[in-house]
């Protein structure tokens, strides 16, 4: 009763498997030189070298570029770190500035003149008036700039101010400095009696 189970299928007319056919024998084929190994799509094989070895100048070459790398980023971390300090004074002199300032602006609401001045590069004013006009031209007060505003103080406090963030005097007169001399005195420049306009 130990009938295999190939035995118990023949039994019930299943057909055995029929064994494949003998192949006949070839000649094993000899590999061309050009040829590339079996399994590499018939590809010609590329002659192998090893990697050429580095000299020393390619060494030395490579060398320098990282050296060269890091040093411009050692420069611009630096430029970056002078560029947030010098950001960081600024900050704390304005601060400074507006607490030195507090109360000391000598702006008046009635000013009738408005005098004009260059700050920037570009043209500014404020509002004074006939007496502060007088003494601004004088030299006796100065302009401040400070949070967009142009305020008017007298010459100690201007020369305080200079003192503590010396790019927010918009306006100061030096009384003894000589006069500019006028580009359109020249001669060539004078209008004629006689033109008819």
């Amino acid at each position: 009763m130990s009938n295999s189970l190939r035995d118990q299928l023949l039994g019930l007319g299943f057909k055995d498997v029929p064994k494949p056919a003998a192949r006949p024998k070839q000649e094993p084929r000899r590999q061309d030189a050009r040829k590339s190994a079996p399994g590499q799509s018939g590809k010609p094989a590329r002659p192998s070298r090893p990697p050429a070895p580095r000299t020393r100048e390619d060494i030395d070459l490579a060398k320098a570029y990282a050296i060269r790398a890091q040093k411009e980023k050692d420069e611009r971390i630096a430029a970056e770190r002078r560029k947030q300090e010098e950001a960081r004074q600024r900050r704390e002199a304005k601060a400074k500035l507006e607490a030195f300032l507090q109360g000391k602006a000598l702006n008046a609401a009635d000013a009738e003149h408005v005098r004009h001045f260059e700050y920037g590069g570009k043209i500014k004013r404020v509002h004074v008036t006939a007496g502060q006009l007088k003494a601004l031209n004088a030299g006796q007060l100065g302009v401040v700039q400070l949070n967009g505003r142009y305020l008017l103080v007298d010459a100690a406090v201007l020369a305080e101010a200079e003192a503590i963030f010396a790019p927010a005097v918009a306006l100061k007169v030096d009384p003894n400095a000589p006069a500019e001399e006028d580009p359109y005195s020249d001669p060539k420049y004078q209008v004629p009696d006689d033109l008819m306009w």
